[in-house]
């Protein structure tokens, strides 16, 4: 039987664990001696103190939201295997990209273990200790990654524990897989136990007693009873029998369990005084800070922000995901919140009942805003009269052409944040969310108390083609005090440029009030065609899943892959029935074309050109399933037009305006486009995305 408020702490979870990072990041690596005279205690976000944002891309983030992801694409099966979580890890990841943007091997613990499964290595060999060594194995990745594998397991320690076992196992051994293994016992006991000491009972009682990690953590125990009223005394101890001295590679697991541990005893369960201690202790900070958030987020609830600072406000929800799911990459907490209680509700025989009709802006935890800011207003969440929770815009009387607007980000906010993030390493990979074709609605209501009717339209911020932000809006429309109205708009042909941000803006308001945005939401196909455009955002908006793409070529699109298949990705996940067409130019290549219904690297439908063979529907899916195939002289450096067509089970196959390939198959149902190519070069002048019926 799940807790009452499960989906809620799942919510608390999943922010505490991007406050945790957002928090720790700025100073990740700096020494308690550094932090303490640069910073002095951390008791608040310092990310301007240091001179960089708030809301990065992180390997923290990106890869607990990722991994837990093998789950639901393994239909939740409780006997999910070690395996199959190593083939989620080769369908999301991008090698020198994403999770894996720095590394290589027996640098980056992830990183060896990728190539170990590029290698044919399996999980568990691929994290193993008798290829990767000790001090690789026991780096920390483990841990870090490892808090939606026990939100999943609400009240089942022992479960949470084996799947953080059989997830860590996939890049590390040993005692690495035992901290991991405490984490998740300890978070997946704290929905139901609020007591420190008996969540880290629970937790250690399921690991060997003769461990490493079981043994500082009884020291650790021991220490408390000493410095009970000073973390520095345990710090100190810690430093002296397990410091970072102790142990080798980047960043050893030990040490920073320790802090955990630590900082969890000493905070007595308060989350400010927890995190300030972890954070201000140093190592790994954005790591520790985020499990140790993700923990006390579950265990105090929603609550555990209202000690002292605002912690959500500047964060307004926002996390990014940046990986092969090209449409996932900018997301929300109370977003993937629903999708981690989907999958924990099936574990446990229940089922999801979506809020709202399952409209992705649904603003039904406390305080959730889902990503959007205010312009010449403020956004918070409030209550309606019925009870449901909607945005509150709260908004000042307008002069004469002056506009306010509430709206969240559908792709990367700007030319500037996405310059910032590749110069820093670690990109943001991400396909906007909302396209051409699709139809925005909303539900709105005017408070009863304002005064005045006034104005609103749906609103987009859409990238020009000198690399800005334009706003476009729908026509306006007259709401009354205490009236409630539907917003419908069908997006219009934007010239290819992708569209950065979406939302409501105030037009006229001769008095001031609040508008409440119950709901946020688009269907449907996208219609939009995707060619070479001035600027740079339309090629930012493919993810890169080859060897080498860029603008500088003539083509809009070539492709280049040096050994194996690559994808250049485009789409979310929400797209079902749909049509797409792409001229391919083969150049040297084995395989080259068209994919639809994407959901990473590794799960697709394909057409694909066999130069000198032949042509085929491709299901892959845990590896290649030829579906139909005829042969046919296909020619290198010749165009060939490509379209398919998915509709429910059938996928349709087409070349130069010809039907020559349909399979029935219903093993994907949703997902983005895909350039193909396997070894080889391949070049694209256009790509069109559209509804069936214009097919």
């Amino acid at each position: 039987m799940l807790q009452s408020d499960y989906d809620e702490r799942v919510y608390a979870g999943v922010l505490g664990k991007i406050i945790g990072v957002y928090l720790g990041r700025p100073f990740e690596g700096w020494p308690n001696e550094r932090i303490e005279d640069v910073l002095g205690d951390i008791e608040y976000y310092v990310h301007d103190k240091v001179g960089v944002p708030l809301i990065v891309t992180d390997d923290d983030i990106s890869g607990t939201f990722t991994f837990v992801r093998a789950l639901s694409d393994y239909h939740c099966d409780p006997q999910l295997t070690p395996k199959q979580i190593g083939q989620t890890w080769l369908n999301y990841l991008i090698e020198n990209r994403s999770v894996l943007w720095w590394g290589g091997m027996g640098n980056s613990t992830e990183h060896t273990a990728y190539l170990r499964l590029t290698e044919g290595h399996d999980a568990p060999a691929s994290g193993s200790m008798a290829l990767n060594g000790q001090v690789v194995s026991e780096q920390i990745g483990a841990q870090i990654f490892i808090d939606g594998w026990a939100m999943v397991c609400p009240g089942d320690p022992e479960l949470a524990a084996d799947f953080a076992r059989r997830a860590g196992s996939v890049s590390h051994d040993g005692e690495a897989l035992h901290g991991a293994q405490v984490i998740a016992a300890m978070e997946s006991q704290a929905f139901v136990e609020s007591d420190i000491d008996k969540l880290i009972d629970v937790a250690v009682s399921l690991i060997p007693s003769d461990s490493l990690i079981n043994r500082m953590i009884g020291d650790i125990r021991e220490w408390h009873g000493q410095y009970a009223d000073d973390w520095r005394g345990s710090f100190q101890k810690i430093k002296e029998r397990y410091g970072y001295d102790k142990y080798g590679g980047n960043c050893h697991m030990i040490p920073n369990h320790g802090l955990i541990v630590m900082s969890l005893l000493h905070g007595r369960g308060n989350f400010q005084d927890s995190l300030k201690i972890v954070n201000t202790a140093g190592w790994d900070t954005d790591c520790n800070s985020g499990n140790l958030g993700c923990l006390l987020g579950i265990r105090n609830g929603l609550a555990a922000f209202d000690e002292g600072v605002d912690w959500r406000g500047p964060v307004a929800d926002i996390c990014y995901v940046p990986t092969a799911d090209s449409g996932g990459g900018i997301t929300d907490a109370a977003t993937e919140a629903r999708r981690i209680a989907a999958m924990g509700r099936k574990l446990n025989g229940s089922e999801l009942k979506s809020p709202k009709e399952g409209a992705r802006y649904h603003f039904s935890y406390p305080g959730s805003v889902q990503g959007f800011r205010g312009r010449e207003c403020m956004v918070n969440n409030l209550k309606l009269p019925d009870g449901e929770r909607a945005l509150a815009v709260h908004f000042d009387p307008l002069s004469d052409g002056k506009t306010a607007e509430a709206v969240t980000g559908t792709f990367v906010e700007s030319h500037e944040t996405a310059r910032y993030f590749e110069q820093r390493g670690y990109g943001l990979m991400a396909s906007p969310t909302l396209n051409s074709g699709q139809t925005i609605s909303s539900d709105v209501l005017l408070a009863k108390d304002v005064e005045q009717a006034i104005e609103v339209a749906l609103c987009l911020h859409v990238f020009d083609p000198e690399n800005r932000t334009v706003t476009v809006r729908d026509r306006s429309i007259s709401i009354e005090p205490g009236e409630r109205k539907t917003l419908s708009w069908q997006i219009p042909s934007l010239d290819g440029y992708p569209i950065a941000a979406a939302g409501i803006e105030i037009v006229a308001a001769p008095v001031g009030g609040i508008l409440f945005v119950d709901r946020y939401d688009w269907q449907g196909a996208p219609d939009v065609v995707l060619q070479k455009r001035k600027g740079s955002m339309w090629h930012r908006a493919w993810v890169n899943g080859v060897d080498s793409y860029g603008a500088r070529y003539p083509e809009s699109f070539r492709l280049i892959q040096n050994h194996g298949t690559g994808l250049l990705l485009y789409g979310s996940r929400d797209w079902n029935d749909y049509g797409l067409k792409a001229d391919v130019t083969p150049h040297l290549v084995a395989r080259s074309g068209i994919a639809t219904r994407v959901q990473g690297l590794r799960r697709y439908y394909a057409l694909l050109l066999k130069p000198g063979t032949g042509i085929q529907l491709v299901r892959e899916l845990d590896g290649t399933h030829v579906l139909a195939e005829t042969p046919m002289t296909i020619d290198n450096y010749q165009t060939y037009e490509l379209e398919m067509r998915v509709r429910g089970n059938q996928i349709e196959g087409y070349i130069d305006q010809q039907r020559i390939l349909s399979a029935s198959d219903g093993a994907l149902t949703e997902g983005g486009i895909g350039l193909v190519i396997d070894t080889g070069r391949t070049a694209t002048q256009r790509v069109q995305v559209g509804p069936l019926d214009r097919a």
